[in-house]
């Protein structure tokens, strides 16, 4: 029970910061009908400024204005770059951000090098939240959580509950009569890519701690936002919340109950091939896209998507 209970708070932290990854690139998506390959980038920007910013002041105005230096910097990219070639159709935005994504990579190698950074978590969020059996559970993975969870409520009844939100789903699904109302729909998306790489940037403060800040983090962590995007269904902020937190707790589990697959499909050790010697634990990673293949032969839309998206794609 000690395993079970430690893998499911460790899996819902890990499916939380997850999904600040990616609710921004959801809003993106489902607002512009970009697939922005940069958003793990600005993931690891996010992480970067929060380092530096907080060698200045401290994390928590690092807290604060990192996810904005963030997005401001999406701000930049979407109006000098993803604006000028949204005409030429979605292979173009692809190919830009797919640049985008290499260039933001070699300025912070440049301004930063290529080692990883001493970004450690702040002393007022150290130390054990709770104690559960003999396991401590860290106020800081507490803390990632508490503030996914709050996105996740004001990103809700933003969209829900304001004009705003209103003008933004409005845009989606009828951008032209936005338009003939008089709605600035250029500035609209402006505000929604900064508003999903701030998102990014947030995660990257958060998780530029847990994990390792380092050049290579949006590689790493840029393929399985895509998956839970997808797997959630395009454009369903719910859906990538839902398979943020799936994906989490499937990959954590698969860990800490590590078995030889031999035994987990009833074969024997003697099984020829690599299948006698593999471990539920080695293939972890690749759990999330067989999950997002079995999903998509079922159910191609995704988990809470709709048959009929939408995106203009």
């Amino acid at each position: 029970m000690e395993v079970f209970f430690v893998s499911l708070f460790n899996g819902l932290s890990w499916g939380l910061l997850l999904f600040l990854l990616a609710g921004g690139l959801t809003l993106v998506l489902g607002m512009m009908g970009v697939l922005n390959f940069a958003h793990a980038s600005f993931y690891m920007l996010g992480a970067y400024f929060g380092y530096q910013i907080g060698r200045w002041t401290g994390f928590w105005p690092a807290l604060l204005l990192a996810p904005l230096a963030t997005g401001a910097c999406g701000a930049l990219a979407e109006r000098f770059l993803l604006r000028r070639v949204h005409r030429q159709g979605h292979v173009a935005e692809l190919l830009v951000t797919f640049a985008l994504s290499y260039i933001i990579a070699e300025l912070v190698q440049l301004f930063w090098g290529r080692s990883p950074l001493d970004y450690r978590v702040p002393e007022a969020l150290q130390g054990t939240l709770f104690v559960l059996y003999s396991s401590s559970f860290p106020v800081y993975r507490g803390f990632m959580m508490l503030v996914a969870v709050l996105m996740l409520g004001a990103i809700a009844a933003l969209l829900r509950h304001s004009r705003i939100g209103l003008v933004i789903r409005a845009a989606l699904t009828h951008p032209e009569m936005v338009e003939a109302l008089g709605h600035n729909l250029p500035r609209v998306h402006l505000l929604v890519f900064a508003a999903g790489s701030a998102l990014a940037g947030l995660a990257g403060v958060l998780g530029g701690m847990a994990l390792v800040t380092e050049p290579g983090m949006a590689l790493s962590l840029g393929s399985i936002v895509f998956v839970a995007v997808v797997l959630g269904g395009l454009g369903s902020l719910a859906g990538a919340f839902a398979a943020s937190l799936l994906i989490g707790l499937i990959q954590t589990f698969a860990v800490a109950f590590d078995a030889p697959l031999c035994r987990l499909f009833f074969w024997t050790e003697a099984t020829p091939g690599v299948w006698s010697t593999l471990s539920l634990a080695q293939v972890a990673p690749v759990l999330p896209y067989l999950l997002l293949v079995l999903v998509l032969l079922v159910r191609p839309q995704g988990l809470l998507g709709r048959r009929t998206t939408a995106l203009p794609w």
